[in-house]
């Protein structure tokens, strides 16, 4: 039987992974028995830990690798695949789905699937627009820097 050797570096990775992990889904365990869906009724506290958690990582994902930021590199392990990934979840998705199906609310199954998706996807959008407006990468930076590096580079070259 072959053996897979990790390095150091792998292992601290999946570590916190792991560590993320076990917060995000204890803090997601918590929310569902804070909030439990009655059977037959739209999961609302599932959905809003899917809609949350994918702004929370469109907020992250700006902060951690746009604009030339950079931050430690277990950042985004921990927080975002650990933390995020073990809070929202798909699996509960599916399964309130199948729950919704089976005690006949479809309406209310094919609502949950679509604003599920819809504010997931609007979520993580809206909160990376906002964070880059909030730490000054808002539309038109991008094409303001290039503007200003050629400006800069002709001044240099008048020299």
């Amino acid at each position: 039987m072959a053996t897979v050797a990790t390095s150091a570096a792998e292992r601290r990775v999946l570590a916190a992974v792991a560590a993320g992990g076990a917060v995000g889904a204890a803090a997601r365990y918590g929310v569902g028995l804070l909030w439990p869906a009655a059977p037959g009724a739209f999961p609302w506290g599932t959905f809003w830990i899917n809609v949350s958690g994918c702004a929370l990582i469109g907020v992250l994902m700006v902060l951690i690798s746009e604009g030339g930021r950079s931050a430690h590199p277990l950042v985004r392990p921990f927080l975002g695949v650990g933390v995020l990934g073990g809070f929202t979840t798909f699996s509960t998705y599916a399964v309130d789905f199948a729950r919704l199906l089976d005690a006949r609310e479809a309406g209310t199954a094919l609502a949950y699937a679509g604003l599920t998706v819809a504010g997931a996807l609007g979520a993580v959008w809206a909160a990376a627009v906002i964070t880059r407006r909030a730490v000054g990468d808002g539309p038109g930076r991008g094409a303001r820097l290039r503007g200003a590096r050629r400006r800069a580079g002709r001044e240099v070259g008048r020299g």
